[in-house]
Order: structure tokens, then C-alpha cells, then sequence
């Protein structure tokens, strides 16, 4: 009776070693000819459908302006770089992309919604209302009432939002502001659209909008003593602890002592 002696060890090893190498090129082979035929024309794009807001950008040019930087078949193309691709046209902000069977891409666009121009006159920055800085062509801005805001880089949402909360306060008066700065000591400055500029000092939200209201509330009685309107306003400084220097066409005067600004 012959027994079956088991193999040994180093040919074990070598088999193993041959399965392993054996699955390795199956698997690199399959894979080659599935890139192959990924690559081939049958598998082209066949077309981009745009949707979403696209009131500054015609479809035909954008699909113009993204085609160049398309690479690849339907399975293939690169989905980030073709975002990458229509993000980096003026007033897209986000765009959202998809394969769609069979062989075209949905592409979903949120525009920016400008709510003020940023910077000086004669930059090409806008903030949206996200407060987000953003370069476009200011002729193209629908808008007739967009307020202008200045400070420093990376500030923009916070004076968005004091733009937000303080724009209100001037209503009494029939004042639109037209200009927000925060200057680089932490300053607030108003421009309203009389031109008349008004010194907001340093402070809190709560703080700042305590010296409008009470600014708003007594300028009117101030003016009519001096037989004016609160539309005589030429500039005010509101850094006073307790009141605020105001000057009227023709007149300046100070409302109370004022000891040292803030």
C-alpha cells in the first residue's frame, strides 16, 4: 500500500507564487481592456445639459468656454475639473455635475446674487449675499441700489451683515446708506446718499446701533433749531460717550461736552 507523501514546502511556495502572478495578470489584463473600451468613441460624450441660473451667462457660451477643458469619455471625464471648469466662469458659484446615461453630462448652476459692490470704484468686485467676494464685469450688475462696502481681506461677511443691521436704522430720517467702510483700526464709517458722512466709531453691533438710534432721534430737533431739516446733513461723528458733533450746511455745533472719543 503506497501512501501520498504531502509536497513540499518550497513547492507549496512556488504554487501559491504562480496563483498569486497567475490572478495579478488576469486582473491588470481585465482591467487594460476595460480602460480600452471605455476609450473608445462609442463611449464620446454626447452633449451637456445646463440647468439652474443662468441669467448672466448664455448657455451656448459657457458650454464654448468649458468644452476645451473636457477630457475623456462619458465614464472617463474627470467630474471635479469639469466643476472646476464652470465654477471658473464670472458669476457661477457653484456647480453641481453629473453622468447621465447614456453618454451626457447634467451640469446644475447656482449664480451669484450680487448684494453689494466691494472695494473701490474702480475695482471689479462684488460680494454676494453670502458675503462671499467675488470678480465679474459691474456693468452687468441688474441692480441700481447694490450699496458699496470697503475693509480689510477677509472681513467681508462681517460687513455684509453690520451693512444689514444698520442700513435700517437710517430710515427715519429718509437717509439710504450708500457706503459701509470698516477701516483698518476697526472703525465704522457711514456715506448716506446726500453724501453726508457719518462717523461711526469702534464698538459692537449693539453698541454701534445704540449711537444711530440715538443719533436718528435727535438730529431732526437739532436742525429745525437752526431752521433746517435733517436733509441739511453734511457729516456727523457719533465717537462721543454721550452725544455726537454734527454739522448742518452753514452751521456746526456740539451736542454735549465731549471729553475724548472712543
Amino acid at each position: 500500500m503506497n501512501a501520498t507523501l504531502p509536497a513540499p514546502m518550497d513547492v507549496k511556495l512556488m504554487n501559491v507564487t504562480a496563483s498569486v502572478l497567475f490572478l495579478i495578470f488576469a486582473g491588470l489584463t481585465l482591467g487594460a481592456l476595460c480602460l480600452w473600451v471605455l476609450r473608445q468613441p462609442v463611449f464620446a460624450l454626447g452633449g451637456i445639459e445646463v440647468r439652474g441660473e443662468v441669467t448672466h451667462n448664455n448657455v451656448l457660451t459657457l458650454k464654448a468656454n468649458v468644452a476645451p477643458h473636457l477630457r475623456g469619455t462619458f465614464f472617463t471625464v474627470d467630474l471635479d475639473a469639469t466643476r472646476g471648469a464652470f465654477e471658473a466662469v464670472p458669476w457661477v458659484r457653484r456647480a453641481t455635475v453629473r453622468r447621465e446615461f447614456p453618454n451626457r453630462l447634467g451640469v446644475t448652476l447656482q449664480e451669484h446674487q450680487a448684494a453689494a459692490y466691494w472695494g473701490p470704484e474702480s475695482g471689479s468686485q462684488l460680494l454676494n449675499s453670502f458675503g462671499e467676494v467675488f470678480e465679474a464685469n459691474v456693468d452687468e450688475v441688474h441692480r441700481s441700489d447694490l450699496p458699496r462696502l470697503l475693509g480689510p481681506d477677509g472681513e467681508s461677511d462681517q460687513i455684509l451683515g453690520m451693512y444689514r443691521t444698520l442700513a435700517p436704522l437710517f430710515d427715519p430720517l429718509d437717509a439710504e446708506v450708500t457706503q459701509l467702510e470698516l477701516t483698518g483700526r476697526g472703525s465704522w464709517r457711514v456715506q448716506l446718499g446726500s453724501g453726508a458722512v457719518v462717523e461711526l466709531g469702534r464698538g459692537t453691533p449693539e453698541e454701534i446701533t445704540e449711537r444711530i438710534e440715538r443719533f436718528v432721534k435727535t438730529v431732526p430737533t437739532v436742525a429745525r433749531q437752526y431752521g433746517r431739516g435733517a436733509d441739511a446733513l453734511e457729516s456727523a461723528d457719533l465717537r462721543y460717550p454721550t452725544g455726537f458733533a454734527l454739522k448742518l450746511r452753514g452751521v456746526t455745533t456740539v451736542t454735549t461736552a465731549a471729553p475724548k472719543r472712543k
